[in-house]
């Protein structure tokens, strides 16, 4: 009854209102699973037994004295670590702050979860300074595929994506600046959103990337990511329906892996056959959205790696430094470009109300082998495996990655509307869960 590898959001909430579960045999659940399964996967960097077990009390004490402990009763999950845990430092992923003072206050993103009944139960693996695309910590290790452990989970998030995966938890917290969500949860072939750019709190996360950064959630199903977004931003919001979708074509019909176009044209037919949308430009957006990441990361660490550079994993330190020698007036173009690269779309989202995307190349890199190829030729993955999803991220649209019902290992799309349309897009994706387009993933591997 408590296997967490079958069990959503909505189902856990659901049992511990009714009185069939309670929050502390659930909780308790997700702590042996993660025992269970973490070992072989590390997803998982710490977990919060203590506070899990007197969090999930806390709520099985509520519902005995008749309150309500809000929608995500008992429901178990864990943060990136770069989510501030009060009490705990926030490392970032970075073995240099493993020591550093303990935050004095949840996340906001924390709170808010709490308030409305969810139990934190772990903190999760990520690339060191969420400066990478595969979930290769230095310190940690790698997080590996829960779909085929020798093969990347996708990061920077991957630990959250492959805890979720992997039926350790029925949801968790990352964070997306260049495809952090949408990778990781593509790559693992469950969901994940990266909101409207700004719409979601950050107050109480480790910086990265500000003109980019946001938080997003990663679930098994369209509707539990529905449920924990609308918590996380206070309410459901406008949910008028969207339509009329269309193909990106161009550069994201480039460099596919033929499982992933073969993909791609299913889910067309399924939807009647879709329409193409060419964006000019998008190479230029990509460089520009890595320019702007290179420049915004390089800054932010300039005075820890000059005194302090050999504290950080050579791979992150390596791209910071380089990051921070870029001079002013070439990060001023790269922001000038946003305005040009966001009226592309403005105009194709004007015709199409949802444009559809693939989110990786293809499947998971092995991790003997990290490389993707790229017109022609092997590139790394840590640094590429963004080819689709940086440039939606410069534009700071709300974008849900949703998993493809494929038979070999998963891949995932991209659907992207105009923003402030984050909640009728999970509908959007709901309704193609309902049809069969997108596939839920209610087991864990």
């Amino acid at each position: 009854m408590t296997d967490l590898s079958t069990w959503g959001v909505v189902a856990c909430a659901d049992a511990v209102r009714s009185g069939r579960l309670s929050a502390v045999a659930l909780a308790t659940a997700a702590l042996d699973r993660i025992a269970a399964r973490n070992p072989a996967i590390v997803a998982v960097t710490r977990t919060l037994r203590d506070r899990a077990l007197a969090q999930a009390a806390a709520v099985d004490a509520q519902l005995a004295a008749g309150q309500d402990p809000g929608p995500l009763a008992g429901v178990p999950y864990g943060v990136k670590d770069l989510f501030d845990v009060a009490g705990l430092p926030t490392t970032a992923g970075a073995a240099r702050l493993k020591d550093a003072p303990p935050a004095t206050a949840d996340a906001e993103a924390i709170a808010r979860l709490r308030a409305a009944g969810a139990v934190l139960v772990a903190t999760l693996n990520m690339d060191e300074f969420a400066y990478g695309f595969v979930t290769d910590n230095a310190h940690w290790g790698i997080t590996r595929n829960p779909h085929d452990p020798a093969r990347f989970a996708g990061g920077s998030s991957g630990g959250s994506a492959a805890a979720v995966a992997a039926g350790m938890l029925p949801f968790a917290l990352g964070s997306d600046t260049n495809g952090s969500i949408r990778i990781p949860a593509s790559l693992c072939g469950i969901y994940g959103t990266k909101p409207t750019h700004g719409s979601l709190p950050l107050a109480g996360t480790y910086p990265f990337v500000h003109t980019l950064d946001d938080i997003g959630a990663f679930t098994r199903s369209a509707g539990d990511l529905a449920l924990v977004d609308a918590v996380l931003r206070g309410g459901a919001g406008e949910a008028a329906p969207l339509g009329r979708p269309a193909l990106l074509g161009g550069w994201f019909a480039a460099n596919l892996a033929p499982d992933m176009a073969a993909a791609l044209d299913r889910l067309s037919a399924g939807l009647g056959g879709l329409p193409v949308v060419d964006l000019p430009d998008v190479a230029r957006a990509r460089s520009a959205a890595f320019l702007l990441t290179a420049y915004e990361g390089g800054r932010l660490h300039r005075d820890a790696l000059a005194a302090d550079p050999l504290s950080y994993d050579p791979a992150t330190r390596d791209r910071l430094i380089a990051g921070a020698a870029l001079p002013d007036a070439i990060y001023a173009q790269a922001m000038a470009f946003r305005s040009v690269f966001a009226a592309h779309a403005e105009r194709a989202l004007a015709d199409h109300d949802v444009l559809i995307a693939p989110a990786t190349f293809g499947p998971a890199p092995r991790i003997d082998d990290p490389t993707i190829p790229i017109d022609g030729a092997p590139q790394p993955a840590r640094a590429n495996l963004g080819l689709y999803t940086q440039p939606i991220s410069f534009l700071g649209l709300p974008v849900v990655a949703a998993p493809l019902p494929v038979a070999g290992l998963p891949m995932g799309v991209q659907l992207i509307a105009a923003k402030g349309r984050d909640s009728a897009l999970i509908d959007y994706a709901t309704m193609l869960e309902g049809r069969g387009l997108i596939a839920a993933k209610g087991e864990g591997r």
